[in-house]
């Protein structure tokens, strides 16, 4: 299904609307729910703050976030509805660069949701998208939001969750599995939770640790390790939250 936006490229809003009329098609493609749009504004809001810019902290984290992924014995790129619908494309390149399972995790999961969003997934080139099997629970999360598949978010040492929930958030740091979060909001608990924060938009974050990876996967083990060691999750939330304070409007 083609949603075809007359957007001009010389609006100073065009790309902040793109990606508004990317979650709207995603609603209406049964893919995105609709707590999502509203998620996706106070995303916004926030971005509007950063000045809709990868700030240096991010693009640090960024590039910690591509170390971990390459350093993975079992990475996770875990995709929910807004996620399928901003950057679905971006989702199966990054997997491919670190060989990584793709798996679809809802927080209002639905047979009819799950399934729309792994065709759409491989309409943009996904192969194998796990989640459909949901046979394991991470513990401590009530019923449907809790289902992983055991081969996949189950299993993994490293899952990059972008645009999470708090609670599932903490549920699979408290599992003890290395967390990479992407999300606008450094006050969140996903990005508390996180050993990598990343504060930047879904649209810009996934090509910039793609382009990490590429450039990193010549490195040794000793290298990627010092990129991990050296990443401070807290000075990137303190960063960003100083990139947002101070904020202005031009």
């Amino acid at each position: 299904m083609s949603h075809h936006v007359d957007v001009p490229e010389d609006h100073p809003r065009y790309e902040s609307l793109l990606t508004r009329h990317r979650i709207e098609a995603g609603v209406d493609m049964g893919i995105t729910s609709r707590q999502g749009l509203i998620a996706q504004g106070r995303g916004e809001a926030f971005d509007y703050l950063l000045g809709e810019r990868t700030i240096d902290s991010a693009e640090a984290a960024e590039r910690a976030a591509a170390a971990y992924l390459l350093l993975a014995e079992h990475p996770v790129l875990s995709v929910n509805g807004n996620v399928a619908a901003l950057a679905p494309g971006e989702v199966v390149e990054l997997a491919e660069v670190v060989g990584a399972d793709v798996e679809v995790n809802l927080f209002n999961r639905t047979e009819e949701r799950m399934q729309a969003i792994v065709d759409h997934l491989r309409e943009h080139g996904a192969t194998e998208v796990k989640g459909l099997a949901g046979d394991a629970r991470i513990p401590g999360l009530s019923h449907e939001r809790a289902k992983v598949d055991a081969d996949g978010i189950y299993d993994a040492d490293v899952v990059l969750v972008p645009l999470e929930d708090g609670d599932r958030a903490e549920a699979l740091a408290a599992m003890g599995k290395v967390e990479l979060v992407v999300d606008l909001n450094p006050g969140s608990r996903s990005a508390r939770v996180a050993d990598v924060p990343i504060v930047d938009n879904i649209v810009r974050a996934l090509p910039n640790i793609t382009a990490h990876a590429r450039a990193l996967q010549g490195a040794s083990e000793a290298e990627l390790r010092d990129i991990v060691e050296e990443f401070d999750a807290e000075w990137a939330l303190a960063d960003a939250e100083e990139a947002i304070r101070s904020g202005e409007f031009d």
